[in-house]
């Protein structure tokens, strides 16, 4: 039947002959124009007529990392052109049709030209996959237009399939396939996640199997990360690295899937897979690179949008996100990845949660640590306190051990400075700790550059005013323990190195650091602390400042600052240029007379 009628054609049509004969053995001699006209000739054969089925084979030997950009893209538009047609007669999988033919009836001409369809499909898929994660993904293809990244059209014609190739609705094997390809690459992949960050995560089908994916993936990683111990040393470096790359890669894609919180509850939403249908492209003509970019404006065109309730996918979605993200947090997380996960986490993470509690055992861990990243553990901490009714026993007590002069040069200090005068307004905050805090404050504001001294100096106002009857004095003199009263000079109690807040003595102290630094050397800092005479517990005299417009300062903001005022005042007064560095005021009894005659007559000598 049909293999008669193909091995009849094909011998009847000489071309067809030549490009069987000469396509495995000539071909990677040729040059690039050749090839082009090769491919273009094959696919014009393969889509006019099912006897040139045999084509595919040929075309599929182009489609390798090895081969020129523009012959990869044209072999690639024209099997997609075939497989669109073709794809729904498809198996489901090379096994299914192995066991259906274990089964039935082997001698169906259909049924084996079918089988050998969908093993050929399968290689396509894999051709693809290898050239998706390989440096060929980022060169350019020159079509009629322009130029046009290879990546893209691979990546494209590998999400046609996913939409297509399971009935119409997502195949969602495939696509696991294809993140499982990237994260497990040993490149980075960067254009290729970037081109499914930006096309396809709008769609909330592509997001909710990436979700599941992402979770599999990461249960695998985790499973062989823990079970890696008897390796060698190499080994265990490569394996180590290879970990790092692809918890890099999972970052990347669950950072930049957007939430489905941020669509109205109004509104339709995008599915990849919803019965939408493909700009038709003329077949003869779509392999041709003179109509590439048509084909491409059809790619761009081929998914409609599907009208879903937002309430009936929402729950759904939540799920999978905090399983994929409970899943990625349990990962060895290299310290870049860390950090930048407990900068985002309370705008990016919790907000989406079914349950932010569940966060609580991955903050405090990290809140344990210590050092910078205490510091950017503690937004998420301070929202599951605040707003999700967490209990940390010792929240304040690790937050009074953060407060060393290293905080202030550190690059996240504005958020900190920020949670901490929160922190400080709480109406359930003890008096002992407020105390604490503002003493601390004082003690390093002596010692921070003068931007320090300004962001401490409004947490030192939010402390000091939490109670009337047990604050420490601004002026020092009501809570200033005296060794002696007959004058002598009064001992602070105060314990700067006890990291126990309650054990500091604070609260027998005094703020005597206020008084020192009113005479501060630099003005805006001496000008603020005077803000402190007021009564701090009347509202009326004390405004409100925003600790963030302090805390992103630096000497060269406060430099700035000063040269834009307008000084009221100029003094006018010159001095007398100064003839030697003391005057004789300061050595009474001394003089410094200088005879240089006496020792030009030396030099003479």
């Amino acid at each position: 039947g049909i293999q008669k009628k193909r091995d009849k054609r094909s011998l009847s049509n000489p071309k067809t002959k030549k490009a069987k004969t000469t396509a495995a053995g000539s071909q990677n001699n040729l040059d690039e124009s050749s090839q082009l006209e090769h491919v273009q000739q094959l696919a014009q054969q393969l889509l006019s007529s099912a006897a040139y089925s045999n084509n595919l084979h040929h075309l599929l030997t182009y489609i390798t990392p090895s081969s020129p950009p523009s012959v990869v893209v044209d072999s690639v538009l024209s099997l997609q052109s075939f497989f669109h047609v073709n794809i729904h007669d498809l198996p489901a999988s090379s096994n299914a049709a192995a066991a259906t033919a274990a089964n039935s009836d082997t001698s169906d001409p259909d049924f084996i030209y079918k089988t050998w369809l969908r093993s050929k499909f399968d290689d396509l898929v894999k051709s693809l996959l290898d050239i998706a994660v390989s440096p060929l993904s980022d060169q350019l293809a020159r079509i009629e237009s322009g130029f046009i990244p290879v990546g893209e059209i691979v990546l494209a014609t590998l999400m046609e399939f996913v939409k297509l190739g399971n009935g119409k609705k997502f195949y969602s094997a495939l696509y696991h396939k294809l993140i499982q390809t990237i994260i497990y690459s040993s490149l980075d992949a960067e254009f290729v996640l970037e081109t499914l960050a930006s096309k396809y995560f709008k769609y909330v089908d592509v997001r909710y199997f990436t979700y599941i994916t992402v979770e599999k993936l990461c249960k695998t990683l985790e499973s062989n990360s823990s079970s890696g111990g008897k390796a060698g040393i190499k080994d265990k470096d490569d394996s180590k690295a290879s970990l790092e790359c692809s918890i890099k890669k999972i970052h990347f894609i669950l950072s930049h899937i957007p939430p489905l919180g941020n669509v109205d509850e109004s509104n339709a939403i995008e599915m990849l897979s919803a019965g939408a249908t493909w700009a038709s492209v003329p077949a003869v003509l779509a392999c041709s690179l003179f109509y590439l970019s048509s084909c491409l404006k059809s790619l761009s065109a081929m998914f409609l949008v599907n009208d879903v309730p937002l309430s009936s996918v929402s729950k759904k979605m939540k799920l999978k996100f905090t399983k994929a993200w409970m899943s990625f947090l349990r990962l060895p997380l290299p310290l870049d990845v860390y950090k930048e996960v407990l900068v985002n986490l309370h705008q990016e993470v919790i907000p989406y949660l079914s349950n932010p509690v569940m966060l609580c055992d991955f903050l405090t861990r990290s809140y344990d640590i210590g050092g910078v990243v205490s510091v950017m553990a503690l937004s998420g901490l301070f929202i599951l306190m605040t707003k999700y009714g967490l209990e940390y026993p010792n929240f304040y007590e690790k937050l009074y051990a953060l407060l060393i002069p290293s905080i202030f040069m550190a690059k996240h200090r504005a958020k900190f400075f920020e949670l901490l005068d929160s922190c400080l307004k709480s109406p359930l905050l003890p008096a002992y700790l407020a105390a604490a805090f503002t003493k601390k404050l004082s003690r390093l504001s002596l010692t921070v550059p003068p931007s320090g001294a300004l962001e401490t100096g409004e947490d030192i106002k939010d402390g000091d005013k939490k109670s009337e009857q047990e604050r420490v004095n601004s002026d020092g003199n009501a809570s200033v323990d005296s060794d002696v009263a007959g004058g002598k000079q009064g001992v602070d109690l105060f314990n700067n190195e006890e990291s126990d807040p309650l054990r500091s003595k604070a609260m027998r102290s005094s703020l005597w650091e206020i008084d020192t630094l009113r005479h501060h050397y630099c003005p805006p800092v001496s000008r603020f602390v005077l803000s402190l005479e007021n009564d701090l517990t009347v509202r009326a005299k004390t405004a409100e400042v925003m600790i963030g417009d302090f805390s992103s300062g630096s000497y060269a903001t406060i430099f700035r600052e000063e040269m834009r005022r307008r000084v009221k005042q100029v003094p006018l007064a010159k001095k007398a240029p100064q003839t030697s560095l003391f005057s004789e005021s300061h050595f009474p009894g001394w003089s410094f007379n200088y005879d240089g005659s006496k020792i030009n007559e030396e030099v003479k000598s």
